[in-house]
This record gives C-alpha cells, structure tokens and sequence, in this order.
C-alpha cells in the first residue's frame, strides 16, 4: 500500500489537499463504474489507491462547476 502525503495530494488540486480527496474519490467512482473488462489485465491495486496515484502523478483533468441553488419552482 502506497501512503500519499497530504502536500502530494494538494499539489495537483489548486493547493487544496480537501479538493484533492474529493478529486480522487469521484475519480474512484467512475472507475468504479466501468465495466470489469474495460480494467488493464494485471493491475490489482485498489481503487482509491489507483485514483491518488493518478491524482498525484497529473493524469486526472478537472474543472469546477458551480452548483445552481435552487428550490421548487411553484
């Protein structure tokens, strides 16, 4: 298991180690998601292991996206 420092983390997310584990959690979903076939042969490692790694090396791309606040239209 591969420990990831939180400055690590934080390098690649606009210096925020929060946004860094958020990053790399929806990250853990989507790979989560894809089919088991689609997944490299070999590779055995976790997926939340896989998104930091990923996170932390630059090869995760993301941008903000403000929430619209809103109620029920009536």
């Amino acid at each position: 298991m591969r420990v990831f420092t939180p400055v690590e983390v934080a390098r690649n997310a606009e210096n925020s180690k929060y946004l860094g584990v958020l990053v790399a959690a929806r990250y853990a979903r989507e790979l989560n998601a894809l089919p088991r076939d689609a997944v490299p042969a070999g590779i055995e490692q976790k997926l939340t292991t896989r998104s930091l790694e990923a996170l932390v090396s630059g090869n995760v791309h993301f941008r903000l996206v403000k929430r619209r606040r809103g109620g029920i239209a009536g």
